[in-house]
């Protein structure tokens, strides 16, 4: 027999607007714009621009800024006699951008294009006399290519998928052939299939041969793994080389492109990064603003507003009358709704970030690495009494400009570690002592972690072997043996 039973539960649920304001806060600068623009498209009771006054309002605002007018040009005409600097010359061709009525529309600077790696590898494969089959197998390989420049994908795999894809039938043999044809394009050594084709393409395509180069060659045709583990010696008794010239085939090979696919990854880094926050300092007074982006003006649409008061007063009857005034009070109130969470998001912005610049203070006076001190996500959070989870929205994916660089707020925020006088400090500090030490060290011996730990453990810093080991790879420094110079 069922029982019927009642049971009480409490459940903590987020309102949309709430989730709304969540996903705003970790949107950064950069992709705003484009979130606000599809919010824009999607609800037609959102605008953009100032929210309108009241009349009585705007009237009184405009008496104001004309009364203030009137009373700066009494001022200036007192001090200034413009006559004495207006001139017959025409100058106007020579003006400076922003000059010119005030009017005029600002004009936002685009990014220069650049055409991508598959696009200038399809361009060089139409200049090869191929027929129409070639070219599909050199298109296939060329789609093939990974962002570095390897092909890393098997041949045999090319090949089943000309089989199930196209319905095209080739082999590994044909395949290859129009793979060496692609490998003579630019930038010399795209789609080798591991590092040593990749490095052997660009000395194969050096005009001028030299004992040096030769050597190179001799290199990574026979003992390359001794070279990539730096076994300098086993390599001088294989190929009976001395020190110099060893040295100097060594010298031609790192100075050849691991990554010949760079060209996207060059003009990635040319892309502006947006700061979220611009840090100034007045006189030793550091003051904190949003970037301008962040605060666009936006308002709820007066025709919907003066729509919906009049489908408000009309008779409730009508069925479409109801469902039209449905519509329009959800899309009022959605437009609200955005608007209050970009406003929220602003202030929650600004809490976080002048928390962080009064926490670290002494290092955004001056940006020395070493007044850095240890930072936790929860440091904040109680300081300005939010979630964790919110400071962590805001640090993950935003920057802040200063005068000495930008910073993705992320990068203040650090373990502390304690010195042998009991003080904690950042492990960034550590980090940036343990990057001088092997910078300063001699590369025929390089320092091991071991050797590391004592010398950082003199300095006052007591940390374990394999926390060294974390830093450095942190810091992407590879092992003693790695770091090994003849």
């Amino acid at each position: 027999m069922q029982k019927l039973g009642l049971t009480q539960a409490l459940q903590q649920k987020l309102s949309p607007q709430q989730i709304q304001f969540i996903k705003l806060l970790q949107v950064p600068t950069a992709e705003l714009d484009a979130r606000i623009e599809e919010e824009l498209e999607q609800n037609p009771a959102l605008e953009e621009g100032r929210e309108e006054l009241p009349e009585e309002n705007i009237n009184q605002e405009e008496d104001f800024e004309r009364e203030s007018h009137d009373e700066e040009n009494e001022a200036y005409d007192d001090e200034i006699n413009v006559e004495d600097y207006i001139r017959d010359d025409d100058i106007s061709g020579y003006k400076m951008q922003g000059d010119g009525p005030g009017n005029e529309e600002e004009r936002e600077m685009p990014l220069a294009s650049s055409a991508t790696l598959t696009d200038l590898l399809l361009t060089q494969l139409g200049f090869l006399k191929l027929d129409e089959r070639q070219h599909l197998i050199g298109e296939q390989i060329i789609g093939s290519i990974d962002s570095d420049g390897y092909l890393r994908r098997e041949l045999e795999n090319i090949v089943n998928d000309f089989a199930f894809s196209l319905n095209v039938e080739t082999n590994e043999e044909e395949v290859e052939e129009i793979l060496f044809k692609i490998q003579n394009f630019d930038p010399p050594g795209i789609a080798a299939r591991d590092l040593r084709e990749c490095l052997l393409l660009q000395l194969e395509k050096k005009t001028v041969s030299t004992p040096a180069s030769e050597n190179a060659i001799k290199i990574l045709n026979g003992p390359f793994d001794e070279f990539t583990k730096k076994h300098y010696d086993k390599i001088q008794k294989k190929l009976d080389l001395n020190e110099e010239d060893l040295k100097e085939a060594i010298a031609v090979i790192t100075k050849l492109n691991p990554k010949p696919g760079g060209i996207s990854a060059e003009y990635a880094k040319n892309q502006y990064v947006i700061p979220d926050f611009i840090l100034t300092n007045n006189n030793g007074k550091l003051e904190v603003s949003l970037n301008s982006r962040n605060a666009p003006e936006l308002r709820v649409s007066r025709s919907y507003r003066e729509m919906f008061d009049s489908y408000d007063k009309s008779s409730k009857t009508d069925k479409k009358l109801k469902e039209a005034v449905t519509f329009v009070k959800q899309k009022l109130d959605a437009a609200k709704w955005f608007i209050d969470a970009i406003k929220q998001r602003q202030l929650t912005l600004l809490r976080t970030m002048n928390s962080i610049v009064e926490f670290q203070y002494e290092f955004f006076l001056d940006g020395d690495e070493s007044k850095l001190k240890p930072m936790i996500l929860k440091d904040i959070a109680n300081d300005i009494e939010m979630d964790i989870s919110t400071i962590s929205r805001v640090a993950n994916s935003k920057s802040i400009q200063t005068e000495f660089g930008v910073y993705l707020l992320k990068y203040f925020f650090s373990e502390g570690i304690a010195t042998e006088s009991g003080e904690d400090v950042s492990s960034r500090e550590v980090k940036h002592i343990l990057k001088g030490l092997i910078e300063a060290e001699n590369k025929k011996k390089p320092f091991s972690d071991e050797k590391l730990e004592k010398l950082l453990k003199e300095k006052g810093y007591s940390i374990a072997r394999r926390t060294v080991a974390k830093y450095r790879e942190q810091l992407n420094i590879p092992v003693a043996r790695l770091r090994k110079e003849l």
